[in-house]
């Protein structure tokens, strides 16, 4: 019941969002609707399953509690953790069955939902920069490929730009800008980013810095990959951190001493900067398969603790746990421009956290503390 509370409620959001403005303005069908709320609901399924979880755990074993149930348990010779094992069971396999949504079902059906939705709408008349994703701009000849990535982009002004220049006949050039700005020359076909505050990592592995930086590229040249890296698969995100590997960023000249050894550094931290929000996208999608089991081993002994029968102090308590597990999600992807302190990592933080807590809260609750 709480899983199918929880679906509805998640996919009424997307719905009001992004589908009802298209039908109230004729631009989608009825049929073109359903359509995208049979591939919405894959994709919610990932965020309404471990929800579900720690919700139905709380009311069940919080009645279960109030009830005076688990004193009978117990005064019947049964322990606490015989009663929740079938539980914990279920909690390790609905950890199998979120990884195979997270990792190929949800970003599958993430994608047609975009195609979907991008065919009942009006092109848009201007080009515009995403957020969060790698674009593509072949030279005509195809010997330089520049792949631009920007972290946010409000109304053309840009932060945390990425601009990763590979020249198949020599090496590879990395540019970094705090900001910028998006303009577009509609005559020329042309994406004018003016960068500023720029840090420029040659191929001969020489760093250098600039106030103002413009780079200009052919719109009629770009290969927009077909997906953003979050809505990618498993096998997908894994083929794309593959392709950035291919050339090393900037290969060094020899040199000896401290100089060399910090250049070798710089190089790798723009290297490693520039995969970090892929990284952090695949540890997401893995560590988040596990939250049904963590939320299953806290979610027990906390129902026993709050003894209460009310459903809305269950649900309360639910979304409180998820806020606080899904924070540090948020935290990960605002580190991404920092790799030197592996956000990536901190995407398994919440897990551990919660299945620790949740293992010492259930071993004292068994033994009556």
């Amino acid at each position: 019941m709480t899983m199918a509370v929880f679906t509805f409620v998640l996919l009424i959001g997307n719905v009001l969002h992004e589908i009802l403005p298209l039908l109230v303005n004729g631009q989608a069908s009825f049929i073109a609707v359903a359509k995208a709320l049979g591939l919405l609901i894959p994709f919610v399924f990932a965020f309404a399953l471990p929800m579900a979880m720690l919700t139905s755990t709380l009311l069940v074993f919080g009645r279960f509690s109030a009830d005076q149930e688990l004193t009978a348990a117990r005064a019947s010779g049964v322990s606490l953790l015989s009663l929740a094992m079938p539980i914990i069971v279920l909690g390790l396999l609905l950890c199998g069955v979120s990884a195979v949504i997270n990792l190929e079902i949800a970003p599958t059906c993430r994608v047609a939902y975009n195609g979907l939705r991008t065919d009942m709408r009006t092109a848009l008349a201007n080009f515009k920069l995403p957020e969060g994703e790698y674009l593509e701009f072949p030279s005509k000849t195809n010997e330089v490929t520049q792949t631009i990535y920007t972290r946010r982009n409000r109304n053309g002004n840009l932060q945390d730009v990425w601009v990763y220049k590979v020249d198949h006949t020599t090496n590879t050039t990395v540019m970094h800008a705090l900001t910028g700005r998006l303009e577009l020359d509609t005559n020329a076909q042309q994406m004018i980013l003016d960068l500023t505050n720029v840090t420029i990592l040659s191929p001969d592995g020489h760093s250098v810095g600039g106030d103002e930086f413009p780079v200009a590229l052919d719109l009629r040249s770009e290969r927009k990959s077909d997906i953003g890296i979050s809505d990618m698969t498993f096998e997908q995100l894994q083929e794309e951190l593959r392709k950035h590997r291919v050339t090393p960023p900037a290969p060094l000249k020899p040199i000896g001493g401290q100089e060399g050894e910090k250049k070798k550094g710089a190089a790798q931290k723009v290297w490693t900067d520039f995969t970090e929000p892929i990284r952090i996208q695949i540890h997401k999608e893995v560590a988040f398969s596990f939250a049904c089991f963590g939320f299953t081993l806290i979610g027990i002994p906390l129902g026993i603790r709050m003894h209460r029968r009310e459903t809305n102090i269950g649900v309360a308590v639910a979304l409180a746990l998820v806020a606080v597990y899904y924070a540090f999600f948020v935290v990960g992807q605002a580190l991404q421009a920092h790799a030197e302190y592996a956000p990536h990592l901190l995407m398994w933080v919440p897990n551990f956290i919660f299945q620790a807590v949740g293992a010492v809260l259930l071993w004292r609750a068994n033994r009556g503390i």
